[in-house]
């Protein structure tokens, strides 16, 4: 089966174990996902099945959102409730005023570290490896982009400091989480997390895994898998003839105007049928195949 499943991932679930149910309800290998979520998060989850797995570095490169929960005064090994706790501090008094200046010291382009416990690789090792023989990982700050972020108290637990925040790829809430503590002087650490969004789909588009295993069982897990094409849909479409399609298939050029396609930019191709069959790159004057499909969805 070929196309995309949206699956609502629950607490205490790694992206690995929900995409070994999916190749079990499937029957099949190729079952892959777009953007991990830790066992801890909850929400948007993008599975890839079969040719799909072909587009899931499109859907990795995303911007993403997600609500989560942060409890003040606590520094973790892991900048998470999962890791330990390495110190305690008195939290400040936090009105909305330091809080409005919280929200606009982290939004724009940053420098994040990542968390130590983390799947990035440093010498060959991934980062969480070295971190749990209590190896000091030193990760180099990468470049990310919060576009929007909003922060209120927790009238009921005075510890915890919600957010939202709208980001790029890449950018680790559990670090946000901890820089913000920082700010403050009390360190701070993430107790909840959820993915609201994740490129084009959202949590109206996903599914809770007892919906889907009862589908499964039922063998109507295929009503709730969407066109593969659907993670592009903010790409620009072109449709080829028969002819067109025909040499596409066979990964040619071809030399053509397309009205509303800027230069250099990736789109989807359809044939003269409508069904799925690429993403191209147009130079503005040839249409070049980057990835070709058998079928579609």
């Amino acid at each position: 089966m070929d196309g995309l499943l949206v699956v609502d991932k629950p607490k205490g679930w790694t992206s690995h174990d929900v995409v070994a149910r999916a190749r079990k309800w499937l029957r099949q290998r190729e079952v892959g996902h777009a953007g991990t979520l830790d066992p801890m998060a909850t929400g948007v989850l993008i599975l890839c099945l079969g040719q799909a797995t072909r587009l899931s570095e499109y859907l990795l490169g995303e911007d993403k959102a997600y609500e989560g929960t942060l409890r003040l005064g606590q520094r973790t090994t892991t900048d998470d409730a999962e890791g330990t706790i390495l110190s305690e501090s008195p939290i400040p008094t936090l009105d909305d005023a330091t809080l409005r200046a919280l929200e606009k010291q982290f939004t724009g382009t940053l420098q994040q570290v990542p968390p130590q416990f983390s799947a990035i690789k440093r010498e060959g090792q991934r980062a969480y490896e070295r971190a749990r023989r209590g190896e000091a990982v030193q990760l180099a700050p990468r470049t990310i982009t919060i576009y929007a972020l909003h922060l209120w108290r927790d009238a009921y637990h005075p510890e915890h400091l919600h957010l939202s925040v709208r980001c790029s790829a890449g950018t680790y809430i559990r670090a946000l989480a901890r820089d913000i503590g920082e700010a403050l002087g009390c360190g701070a650490h993430l107790v909840a997390l959820r993915r609201t969004q994740s490129g084009v789909f959202s949590l109206a588009d996903a599914h809770p895994l007892e919906q889907l295993e009862r589908a499964a069982a039922e063998q109507a897990l295929a009503s709730f898998v969407l066109p593969m094409d659907a993670a592009l849909r903010d790409m620009p479409l072109v449709r080829l003839s028969a002819a067109q399609a025909q040499r596409m298939r066979h990964g040619q050029r071809l030399r053509m105007d397309i009205a509303g396609w800027t230069p250099n930019t990736l789109g989807r191709v359809y044939d003269d049928a409508g069904a799925f069959l690429a993403v191209a790159r147009w130079d503005g004057h040839t249409l070049i195949p980057i990835k070709v499909f058998n079928a579609a969805v």
